[in-house]
């Protein structure tokens, strides 16, 4: 298709965007809803999957040491205990360290802060890489010579991995149900437009015009309205996303949830906005005009 076709292409879908000033800030409008939708969805659930990781994180393995180990033997424990596939680190907490540890847990019980460390083991903190393995690495590391217990909590393991699934399978679900909502809203959006121009494309149909020359048209529309719906979005996005963020960090209830800095994500958003708005502009616009190109 010659160059100036798709000059003409480009300066019809623009003139028909603006001729219909309602309609088209109708569409504009349901896209930039649609997307902010979904954006704000899917920004919800990275940020509860990251919580769900940093928890993760924090889960350990406490592998206690053999009494008869003294300090030398327990430290050599550690090569053994890191050379096992899955665990991720190994950190040794002599009994000295343990007790200060559980003093400081109860500062105003005078009778636990004399007690003696010889009561309590040497052990090693243990963070394991995969969640989903844990059961065969603690089987791992109860194996390994000179561990006499090993403290795992699997259930808790079990649960985050539950979780982090089923929040997985929830959020690609509701994504795609509302990309497919979307795109229906705006091909009837767009479908109102072009029912104004029935008779103009009848008329172009008559003289011989080919569908593509009847097509084109309408999908640059659908584009720009998708790349102005994009960008309107993903600027009411990011508003957004900071003021939540900055509620979050001055509330001193919600200390403990931590919002991924949206400078470290805009790119990808900013990506997925354009993409999807497109998508959804141009697939509303071929879904709208393919009745009137039928014979």
């Amino acid at each position: 298709m010659a160059k100036h076709d798709f000059q003409y292409f480009a300066h019809e879908g623009l003139s028909n965007m603006f001729s219909h000033g309602f309609m088209s800030f109708a569409a504009v409008g349901i896209t930039v809803a649609c997307l902010l939708i979904m954006g704000t969805f899917t920004l919800v659930a990275l940020n509860a999957n990251q919580l769900l990781r940093d928890l993760e994180q924090e889960n350990e393995i406490l592998a206690y040491v053999d009494d008869s180990y003294d300090g030398t033997q327990a430290r050599a424990l550690q090569k053994k205990l890191q050379s096992i596939p899955n665990v991720a680190s190994a950190t040794f907490i002599s009994k000295e360290e343990a007790m200060e540890t559980f003093k400081a847990q109860y500062p105003d019980e005078t009778l636990f802060q004399d007690l003696d460390p010889e009561i309590l083991r040497d052990r090693y903190a243990i963070k394991i890489a995969d969640l989903r393995q844990q059961k065969q690495t603690v089987e791992q590391v109860r194996a390994v010579e000179g561990v006499a217990k090993v403290n795992a909590y699997e259930e808790i393991a079990g649960g985050f991995i539950t979780v982090r699934n089923v929040a997985t399978v929830v959020c690609v679900a509701l994504i795609a149900i509302l990309f497919v909502v979307s795109v229906f809203i705006i091909s009837n959006t767009i479908k109102l437009t072009t029912f104004d121009r029935r008779e103009e494309i009848a008329i172009m149909r008559m003289v011989g015009a080919t569908n593509g020359f009847i097509r084109w048209p309408f999908v640059y529309e659908g584009f720009l309205f998708g790349i102005l719906g994009a960008a309107v979005a993903f600027l009411l996005q990011w508003g957004l996303y900071e003021a939540v963020a900055q509620g979050v960090a001055n509330n001193d209830t919600l200390q403990l949830i931590s919002v991924i800095p949206f400078t470290e994500m805009w790119i990808p958003v900013a990506v997925s906005f354009a993409a999807a708005g497109v998508i959804i502009g141009v697939g509303g616009s071929l879904s709208a005009i393919r009745k009137f190109l039928q014979v």
